[in-house]
């Protein structure tokens, strides 16, 4: 069996996550990573994305996430995000709209921070959508 090590998952509404685990992978700015057991120590900023979590039976798990910050350190880890979601508590329909809001500003937008918002907001979209894609087929 694989060594563990503790894993949480905070946002500014809840506990997402914190379970130790075997392994985590997710994108940083310059790319994904991942992380095992007595991993150096480091501290990084994350971007929005698909969350993979190797849990203490070998299965991996996957949830959406956004921007937020990573610290590894010793034997836990801990992510601080501002949203984090299992496939199962994504509304697809809402995601969907989202996306349709943000393509539409961003064809229509006048100014660049309108245009820089919609884009950040079509991604978190886009990430939503293959999250919750990544949920049904794990449950089907």
């Amino acid at each position: 069996m694989a060594a563990l090590f503790s894993f949480e998952v905070h946002t500014p509404y809840r506990l997402f996550y914190s379970t130790p685990v075997a392994a985590i992978t997710l994108p940083l700015v310059d790319g994904e990573i991942g992380v095992y057991a007595n991993h150096s120590f480091f501290t990084a900023p994350v971007c929005t994305g698909i969350l993979k979590i190797k849990d203490q039976k070998g299965q991996w798990l996957e949830a959406f996430i956004t921007e937020g910050i990573l610290e590894v350190k010793g034997h836990k880890t801990v992510l601080l995000v501002d949203a984090a979601e299992w496939p199962d508590e994504i509304d697809y329909d809402r995601a969907l709209a989202a996306k349709e809001r943000a393509e539409t500003l961003i064809k229509t937008g006048s100014f660049r921070f309108e245009t820089d918002t919609a884009r950040a907001s079509l991604k978190r979209a886009e990430f939503r959508i293959k999250a919750r894609g990544l949920g049904k087929r794990q449950s089907g």
